[in-house]
């Protein structure tokens, strides 16, 4: 079952070389430090998307629960250029601005690829990163990829256009044909919540300029076999963007790479399967790098 979102904590937002982050910190104070980076849907925040974990990783670690730019309380910048080497190199500037120098990342989709391009371009900066529904490369092992890999983006269209724009409605439909693998266990406060924020002023012109403000989209099978840091992409059997044969690829691309495929679960495993979830990922970080494969 999984667990009732709980209120969203206060945040901060936090100066990384003149953007704005809103982060929400938690847990134990010498911790090892842990980022968490939501994925790209409608309404989607730091606390949309981690919220159920939350408490159970912050028993034994500091967790930097963080809106990306662009998305809930943080600046809604444009962006121009190669969309993930900007995204990284402002989480660096992030890091810096925090002062952690290295951390784990745990992240969602949009925000695993963001992780992935920090890793191969920004190795002093990370230990080790879990990654679930990213899609950093534009093909698939056995066939093309979903509606020619824009599945998110025409989600999103669906989403914000027609004459009624966003409704309530229209988001707990999005959440179930392609986030969830139980419909019926989606709880009506995270629909609530995502609802809200997508309908946030500032969300929704973004929406209306298509991708141009979100910068040039990049392929990342170069960045990929650079990666030296283990990465685990903890995968829904039922994942309706990318099927486990995706991430098994991704996981051969890299020299540290593993692939977890959870039962009963499709997109958002840390939501469906908070428990679960915690259980995998935890032992997977808490790994001794002494301990780890050379």
């Amino acid at each position: 079952m999984p667990h009732d979102i709980q209120p969203e904590p206060a945040g901060r937002m936090v100066d990384a070389g003149g953007l704005g982050y809103h982060v929400i910190e938690m847990g134990v104070s010498n911790g090892p430090p842990t980022f968490f980076l939501h994925g790209g849907g409608p309404g989607c925040t730091a606390w949309s998307d981690f919220g159920p974990v939350a408490s159970l990783f912050a028993a034994d670690r500091t967790c930097y629960l963080v809106d990306l730019l662009q998305y809930g309380k943080s600046e809604k910048c444009m962006i121009s250029g190669p969309m993930w080497d900007f995204h990284s190199s402002t989480i660096c500037d992030l890091m810096d601005a925090l002062g952690i120098e290295r951390a784990d990342f745990v992240c969602n989709s949009w925000g695993g690829t963001i992780a992935l391009n920090l890793a191969a371009n920004h190795p002093e900066r990370t230990r080790s990163l879990v990654v679930t529904g990213s899609m950093p490369v534009f093909y698939g092992p056995l066939a093309p990829l979903p509606e020619g890999s824009r599945r998110g983006r025409k989600a999103r269209d669906r989403y914000f256009g027609g004459p009624e724009g966003p409704t309530w409605e229209k988001m707990r439909e999005l959440m179930a044909d392609l986030e969830w693998y139980d419909a019926d266990e989606i709880p009506d406060a995270t629909v609530t919540m995502r609802f809200e924020q997508s309908i946030d002023p500032d969300e929704v012109e973004l929406a209306a300029r298509s991708d141009s403000p979100r910068g040039d989209w990049q392929d990342m099978t170069a960045e990929l076999g650079r990666i030296q840091c283990p990465v685990l992409f903890a995968w829904g059997m039922y994942d309706d963007f990318l099927t486990p044969d995706y991430p098994l690829m991704l996981a051969r691309m890299i020299e540290h790479g593993q692939l977890y495929v959870m039962d009963k679960a499709s997109h958002h495993l840390q939501e469906e399967r908070p428990q679960h979830y915690h259980s995998v990922v935890s032992g997977f970080l808490d790994q001794k790098e002494s301990e780890r494969p050379r």
